[in-house]
């Protein structure tokens, strides 16, 4: 099944942490494809990822709130707000050309659809490629 140009035009979603110091916005489709990973951090945090090339995430304020951890390689850049410890964002190792913005802290308003794919990260070498395609374009 393929999907339509009006399923795949670009629109802006808003989003940002639980007490709103940490605001951006993202253009993707009003339809998305997301993922939720099974490593240890994902699975701890339910995080759902939703990946963007890095010109399509702006961050709208909270900079000098964010605070960064990293651990592993030390390759992705874990950011989460220091005041309700939120991670909203984070720029992956699979993609560090892109942005995964965590689905789940997006204003659900211009959300008309969520699909939800599982990917096992616990098998993180085997699988990492399956996602690169998602922060080009």
């Amino acid at each position: 099944m393929t999907q339509s140009s009006s399923e795949l035009a670009l629109i802006t979603h808003e989003g940002g942490c639980h007490c709103g110091k940490i605001q951006w916005e993202i253009e993707a489709p009003a339809h998305l494809q997301t993922h939720t990973c099974n490593c240890s951090i994902c699975a701890l945090s339910h995080y759902q990822h939703l990946i963007v090339p890095k010109h399509r995430f702006h961050l709208l304020s909270g900079e000098a709130e964010l605070g960064e951890y990293r651990f592993g390689s030390g390759l992705a850049a874990h950011y989460f707000c220091n005041t309700c410890g939120i991670k909203s964002f984070y720029i992956p190792r699979s993609n560090p050309d892109g942005v995964s913005v965590h689905a789940r802290c997006l204003n659900p308003a211009t959300v008309l659809s969520i699909t939800d794919t599982p990917f096992d990260g616990q098998n993180w070498e085997k699988n990492a490629a399956s996602l690169a395609h998602l922060s080009k374009a």
